[in-house]
């Protein structure tokens, strides 16, 4: 089974302006990102794919691998099937490209659901981790998903899934980490199906895999994502690598 890594890596951002080229260390997030990705030793290759002369120049002039976008993109997953349409691959995981501490072991635990798929009945995986804070399962900003009992996504929302009509009833609560693991085949369809109304609503981009009836196998993580967002993250981030 042939696996890469692609790392989408938009210059822009909302809410940290150029946030993938900071300085963490002596190094760029995005650099970062992509050494720890190559780290792993899962991937027969590892690829930043982006917008940017920029980030593409980083990564290359230090060794790396990085592809340029042709076109602009409304989502990461866009970038990607664009970017591996001509690559011989089997499947393709997406590695957020403001997460420079990944871990190995949440990566591997994807591609043993491939693996393990001998039927190809996944489409792709995805992870999630168990949250029982109010504060956490009532934060917007974090995307909760339910799923059925063979561990396939059911639904994901920023709303409180499942809500509880009976205070005394009991249910799990699980945050969706947005790590996926596709079928290139899936993510190639992705990029030719138009957006469905549940996507628009929620604006959460794997809601147009369930549209269009492709499963989507969720993988419980004790993992806790540590990504860049704000200036606040890179701060931490900073003493995190001092440390």
């Amino acid at each position: 089974m042939i696996s890469i890594a692609v790392i989408p890596a938009r210059y822009a951002s909302t809410r940290f302006h150029a946030k993938l080229m900071q300085d963490l260390g002596g190094k760029t997030v995005i650099r970062r990102t992509y050494e720890a990705a190559v780290a792993t030793g899962l991937f027969n290759d590892v690829f930043v794919v982006t917008d940017a002369d920029l980030i593409y120049d980083e990564i290359v002039g230090n060794g790396g691998k990085a592809i340029m976008s042709i076109k602009e993109h409304e989502s990461g997953s866009d970038r990607i099937a664009e970017a591996v349409a001509d690559i011989e691959t089997d499947i393709v995981v997406n590695v957020q490209g403001d997460e420079p501490f990944m871990q190995r072991e949440p990566l591997a635990e994807l591609l043993e659901v491939f693996k393990a798929d001998t039927e190809k009945k996944v489409d792709l995986a995805s992870l999630m981790r168990r949250i029982t804070d109010p504060a956490e399962i009532g934060n917007p900003n974090n995307v909760k998903v339910v799923t059925d009992k063979q561990g396939f996504a059911l639904y994901f929302s920023r709303s409180v899934i499942p809500h509880l009509r009976d205070a005394n009833a009991a249910a799990d609560y699980f945050q969706h980490i947005g790590v996926y693991a596709f079928r290139k085949e899936a993510i190639l369809d992705f990029a030719q199906w138009p957006m469905g109304k549940l996507e628009a609503a929620e604006k959460l981009e794997q809601l147009r895999y369930l549209e269009f009836g492709r499963r989507i196998k969720m993988v419980e993580t004790a993992h806790v994502s540590i990504g860049i967002d704000t200036a606040e993250d890179l701060e931490k981030a900073r003493k995190l690598i001092n440390n």
